[in-house]
C-alpha cells in the first residue's frame, strides 16, 4: 500500500489525526471488516469495533451501540473509511474520558470541551453563554441582525453553522487574532466559504490556546452541538482568565510574599492564580476553608458570601451567612452580585449543583470587575527586575501552542514549569516520531523524586541526539533546572524536525530524501515566480519579508482566490506591516494552515518563525496535489468558479541548508 496519506484519506483534518503507521493499521482494519462482511453499515459498527484499542477495551457493545446511534440516526448508511475513521476517534475520546485518562492538571473547561463527549449539553451552560454572546457581539455590524439570540431555543448552533460567529468571538477573546477581511461574510455562503469560515475559526482557535483535538469543520456544518458548546466555553473561558498573570494585572503581586513566590505565581495556570486570589481574600475575611475547585468547595455558597463581603462590603446582607438552606444562600449570594453590576453567569441552582464551567466563569468575572487588589503597586517593583524575554516570551507561546495542538494528555499551561520533569517532552517526542520513546523506563507524573524527573529529561536528551538535534555539552539536569535558553533550543529543533518530516512524508517523489531548509525556500522563490511576481527572498531572514508582500505572493500562488489584493497595503509603514502581517496569518489559516506566530515574527522577520509559515504553507500544497484550485469568486450564492492550475515541484539538487545561524538559536 502506498505510504501516501492522501491516498489513505482525503480529509486534511482526518489527516492531521493520526500518524502514517495508525492509518495503515486502521486501513488494515477497516478492509479485513469489509472483506468479512461486505459491506460496512452504520449499525455494524459497535459490534465491529470490539477489538480496536481504548474502544474495544473500555466500552461495552452496549455503550458503544448507544453512542454511535446518538451520533448517527441511519443504522443502514454505510460506511466508508472516512466515516470509520470519525466514529473511531469519537469513540476513543469517549472512552478515554470514561477511563479518567485525561490529564489531572488542565483546567476543567479545556477537559470538558474536548474529552466529555456525551451527547448531552447543559442548558444553563448554553444559555450563560448565549447571554455573553448577546452582550458582547450584539452591536457587531454583521451579526446584530441576527442576534440577540434567545437561549431557549437552538438558534445559537445554526448561527454557529457559517462559522462568522465564532470567528468574530475569537477576536472578543483575544483581540486581533483574526483579520476580519479574510472572514467570508456573506447572507447566504456556499460550502466552500462555509468550509473556509470553520478552517479559519479551528486554526484561530489553537492559536489561542483551545483544544481542538477530534472537532473538525463537519463537526460545525452539522451543528454537532456538544462540539460547538465545547468551544465556546473554551473561548469565553480565555476571555474571561486574560488578565490573570502579572503582566496584565501587577497587582497581583499582593498575593505574595518575595521574588520566589513571584516566580511560581508567574508559573501557574490563570484558574489556579484565580484560585490564589479568592483563598487570599477569604483568608482576610476570616473564612477557614481552603477553596481549591469551583465545584464542590463553593456548593453551599459559603465562600462567595465571605469573597462578596469583603470586595463590596456596602451590599453586605448579614442574613446571607445566617440562613441554612445552601440554594437560598445561592440566591442572596447573586442579590448581591448584580448589586456590584456583576453579570451572571450561573443561576443559585448552578451554584448549589457546583457547575465548574460557570462557577469558575462566575468568579472570573468578578475578579475582572473588582479585585480587591492595592491600586498602589509598590510590590511590582519585583517586575521591574525581571529581565526583557519578550522574544523567549512569544517564542515560549508559539511552542507551547504547538504542543498542545498535538492532542498530548498534558496540557502545558507555562513551557518553561511543565517540562521540567520530561514528560511532556517524552510525550511531544512520541507524537511526532511514533515509537521513539522507551515508556518502560519513563517516569509518570506526579513525580516526587528529582532523580526520577532527570531519569525522564535524560532520555529526552538522548532522543534529541539520536534526531540529530545541537546538543552540544547539555545534560537532562539541564532541563530540570528549567534552562530557558536550552528548552527554547530544544523545542525549536524538535518542532523543526516535525515540519521536515512532515514534508518529507508527503514527498512522494523524495524516495526518502531528507527536506532540508533550502528546500523550503527553492519551493517558495519557485512557487511565487511560477505565478509571474518578481518576489523572492533571499533567506528566511530576509528583512525585505518584513512588508509581507513575498507571503502574499506565495498564498495567492498557490491558492489564487485567497488574497483580495484590493485589501493589501503597500507595507511601507509600521501599521501597513502590521496589517499585511495580519491578513497573511489568517489566509493562511484559512487555507488550513496550523500556524502559531505573531504579526510581530513577519514584521522583525523572526527567522525561525519565518521557516515555519513558509513550510506549513508548502506542507498544505503537498497535501493537496491535486486539488482544484478556485480564482476570483463572484459573490453569488450558486458557488465559485474552479480551475486546475499547475503546482510546481521540489528541486530535489537544492543545497542542504539556508539557516546560517546555529538552529538552536
Amino acid at each position: 500500500m502506498s505510504g501516501h496519506w492522501g491516498i489513505l484519506v482525503s480529509d486534511p483534518w482526518l489527516q492531521n489525526q493520526f500518524t502514517q503507521v495508525e492509518l495503515r493499521s486502521l486501513k488494515s482494519h477497516f478492509m479485513g471488516i469489509r472483506r468479512e462482511s461486505g459491506k460496512l453499515m452504520i449499525g455494524d459498527l459497535a459490534s465491529k469495533m470490539s477489538r480496536l484499542k481504548v474502544v474495544g477495551e473500555n466500552l461495552s457493545e452496549e455503550e458503544r451501540a448507544s453512542f454511535i446511534q446518538d451520533l448517527y440516526r441511519n443504522a443502514e448508511e454505510e460506511v466508508d473509511f472516512e466515516l470509520f475513521l470519525k466514529v473511531y476517534l469519537k469513540l476513543q475520546t469517549f472512552a478515554s474520558s470514561r477511563t479518567g485518562n485525561s490529564t489531572k492538571n488542565s483546567s476543567a473547561f479545556l477537559k470538558a470541551a474536548t474529552t466529555n463527549l456525551l451527547h448531552t449539553i447543559s442548558e444553563s451552560e448554553k444559555a450563560s453563554y448565549v447571554a455573553h454572546i448577546n452582550n458582547y457581539l450584539g452591536e457587531d455590524g454583521f451579526l446584530k441582525k441576527y442576534l440577540p439570540i434567545d437561549p431557549s431555543t437552538n438558534d445559537l448552533f445554526e448561527i454557529a453553522k457559517d462559522g462568522v460567529l465564532l470567528c468574530k468571538l475569537i477576536n472578543v477573546a483575544v483581540p486581533g487574532t483574526i483579520d476580519e477581511r479574510a472572514i467570508n461574510k456573506k447572507r447566504i455562503l456556499n460550502p466552500w466559504e462555509r468550509n473556509e469560515n470553520h478552517t479559519l475559526c479551528l486554526n484561530s482557535a489553537k492559536a489561542i490556546g483551545c483544544t481542538v483535538v477530534n472537532i473538525g469543520t463537519q463537526d460545525f456544518i452539522e451543528g454537532r452541538r456538544h462540539l460547538v458548546l465545547g468551544l465556546i466555553s473554551q473561548i469565553i473561558k480565555i476571555q474571561l482568565l486574560a488578565d490573570l498573570n502579572l503582566r496584565k494585572t501587577p497587582q497581583l503581586v499582593e498575593l505574595i510574599g518575595d521574588s520566589k513566590d513571584m516566580e511560581e505565581l508567574m508559573s501557574l495556570p490563570p484558574e489556579k492564580i484565580l484560585l490564589r486570589w479568592m483563598n487570599y481574600h477569604l483568608k482576610k475575611a476570616g473564612y477557614r476553608k481552603i477553596v481549591t475547585n469551583f465545584s464542590s468547595d463553593v456548593k453551599d455558597a459559603e465562600a462567595y458570601a465571605h469573597l462578596l463581603n469583603v470586595l463590596a462590603p456596602e451590599y453586605t446582607n448579614p442574613s446571607t451567612l445566617e440562613v441554612k438552606n445552601p440554594f437560598e444562600r445561592a440566591k442572596l449570594v447573586l442579590e448581591h452580585a448584580d448589586k456590584m453590576g456583576c453579570k451572571r453567569y450561573l443561576t443559585a441552582r448552578d451554584i448549589v449543583e457546583g457547575s465548574p464551567n460557570l462557577n469558575l466563569a462566575f468568579v472570573a468575572h468578578i475578579f475582572q470587575l473588582r479585585n480587591g487588589l492595592s491600586t498602589q503597586t509598590r510590590q511590582a517593583s519585583f517586575l521591574d527586575t525581571l529581565p526583557d524575554d519578550t522574544q523567549d516570551s512569544r517564542e515560549e507561546r508559539a511552542f507551547r501552542l504547538w504542543i498542545n495542538s498535538l492532542g498530548n494528555s498534558t496540557y502545558v499551561n507555562n513551557v518553561f514549569e511543565d517540562v521540567r520533569n520530561g514528560w511532556v517532552l517524552l510525550e511531544t517526542l512520541d507524537k511526532v516520531s511514533p515509537g521513539i520513546v522507551n515508556w518502560k523506563i519513563a517516569n509518570k507524573p506526579p513525580i516526587k523524586m528529582p532523580f526520577k524527573k532527570v531519569e525522564n529529561c535524560n532520555q529526552v536528551v538522548k532522543i534529541g541526539k539520536q534526531l540529530r538535534f545541537s546538543l552540544v555539552n547539555v545534560a537532562g539536569n539541564d532541563i530540570v533546572q528549567g534552562n530557558k535558553k536550552l528548552i527554547l533550543a530544544y523545542l525549536w529543533q524538535l518542532m523543526r524536525f516535525n515540519i521536515l518530516q512532515l514534508l518529507k512524508n508527503l514527498r512522494s517523489h523524495s524516495h526518502g530524501k531528507e527536506i532540508t531548509d533550502a528546500d523550503i525556500l527553492e519551493w517558495a522563490n519557485n512557487k511565487v515566480r511560477s505565478s509571474g511576481s518578481q518576489s523572492r527572498m533571499d533567506s528566511f531572514k530576509d528583512k525585505s519579508l518584513s512588508d509581507g508582500i513575498f507571503f502574499l505572493d506565495l498564498l495567492s500562488s498557490v491558492q489564487p482566490r485567497a488574497v483580495n489584493w484590493g485589501l493589501i497595503t503597500k507595507g511601507v509603514t509600521d501599521e501597513e506591516k502590521r496589517m499585511n502581517a495580519t491578513y497573511i496569518i489568517s489566509i493562511a489559516r484559512k487555507l488550513g494552515c496550523s500556524i502559531f506566530l505573531l504579526p510581530e515574527d513577519i514584521t522583525e522577520v523572526n527567522q525561525k518563525m519565518i521557516l515555519t509559515l513558509t513550510a506549513s504553507i508548502m506542507y498544505w500544497i503537498l497535501k493537496h496535489p491535486n486539488e482544484e484550485r478556485t480564482t476570483a469568486t463572484s459573490d453569488s450564492d450558486s458557488g465559485s468558479q474552479m480551475e486546475t492550475v499547475s503546482n510546481s515541484t521540489l528541486d530535489d539538487s537544492a543545497s542542504d541548508s539556508s539557516l546560517e545561524d546555529n538552529p538552536n538559536m
